[in-house]
């Protein structure tokens, strides 16, 4: 079975993916396409050694592809591989200990309450001619509180896009996330939110009046966040248009990505001396290793008071003992001899 071809297993592959997210699998789809089936798709998966993948993932690199680019290409092809292994094609799989090297994690960004204000005014009310066309006389109302929304929520941009008014309680001041949206295939597809977890977040008193003016006219399973002709929200053209234009007229740092926002919400809580758990729960991550490993450093008022609390106990500690001391020497019981002694 090494004589069959990279690019059917590929197929075969392809086919156990079904029941990924859409989005998922336009991904995968996409670098099989792009990337493998060019390069190896008439190659008999057996002639596909560790050499030939090491030789291929520094083409890549030396094209000038993004770490995160090859280390996907290099995860589908491993994926690929243990299928023909499972399958009894292959004894081993040669993509399994291929190094893509370290790809680099944007740094988070924190922006300050006015730097938030600064920035949804520029999304809601762009200049009378930008670079890509005339605006609407009123502006975006809607598109700058989406970015105090995001930002006093913490929501992930899916979830938000993925929002319906009968999720949004007004009264109560509470919206209940349990979906997403993205994009796949040309289309807006609702999948489970990243963790497959339901929550429910508050929202803050100042962006009531405002929510509910947006969702006035809309049935309840009409979403919160629309194009400004009614239709499904795009995100990625929002951002293109929107969010980065706006960006850059604003007092926010130019690296200001839209995650950035719910970045910002956490910061905002560890502020207010939120519990790390508090926070787990509020962002939607799947365990507190999450938050600390993304938000720990966050946590400088945390360590003093540890400190200060183990000096304290040190303290009390130490006079204990000295006082213990002190009481054994002024009412030391007699010892069984001096006690008989006449």
């Amino acid at each position: 079975r090494g004589r069959e071809l990279f690019g059917d297993w590929a197929d075969a592959w392809l086919a156990t993916t079904a029941n990924r997210k859409p989005k998922t699998r336009e991904s995968y789809e996409s670098i099989v396409k792009k990337h493998l089936r060019p390069r190896f798709g008439r190659a008999p998966i057996a002639a596909i050694d560790y050499p030939t993948v090491l030789a291929y993932v520094a083409e890549l690199r030396d094209a000038g592809a993004a770490p995160k680019t090859v280390r996907n290409i290099r995860d589908v092809m491993r994926m690929i591989f243990k299928l023909a292994v499972r399958s009894g094609a292959l004894k081993s799989n040669p993509v399994e200990d291929i190094p893509v090297g370290q790809t680099q994690r944007a740094e988070m960004v924190f922006l300050e309450p006015e730097q938030i204000m600064d920035l949804a005014r520029e999304v809601a009310k762009p200049p009378s001619r930008y670079r890509r066309g005339e605006r609407r006389v009123d502006g975006y109302p809607e598109y700058g509180l989406l970015v105090r929304f995001a930002a006093f929520t913490g929501l992930r941009a899916g979830e938000l896009v993925g929002l319906r008014v009968k999720d949004v309680q007004l009264m109560r001041r509470r919206v209940h996330v349990y979906q997403s949206a993205s994009e796949a295939y040309g289309q807006l597809q609702i999948v489970a939110t990243k963790t497959y977890e339901r929550r429910s977040v508050p929202i803050p008193k100042s962006l009531i009046d405002d929510l509910a003016l947006q969702v006035a006219d809309r049935g309840q399973d009409d979403f919160v966040w629309q194009s400004p002709q009614g239709g499904p929200f795009r995100y990625s053209n929002w951002m293109k248009r929107h969010f980065k234009p706006a960006v850059e007229r604003s007092s926010a740092p130019d690296a200001t990505r839209f995650h950035d926002l719910r970045h910002t919400y956490a910061a905002l809580l560890i502020a207010q001396g939120a519990h790390p758990r508090a926070i787990m729960e509020r962002m939607g991550h799947s365990t507190i290793t999450v938050t600390l490993d993304n938000y720990g450093h966050l946590f400088p008022k945390l360590d003093e008071a540890l400190d200060d609390a183990l000096d304290g106990v040190y303290q009390v500690s130490s006079v204990g003992a000295s006082t213990a001391i002190d009481s054994r020497n002024v009412s030391r019981p007699l010892d069984r001899r001096e006690a008989q002694a006449p």
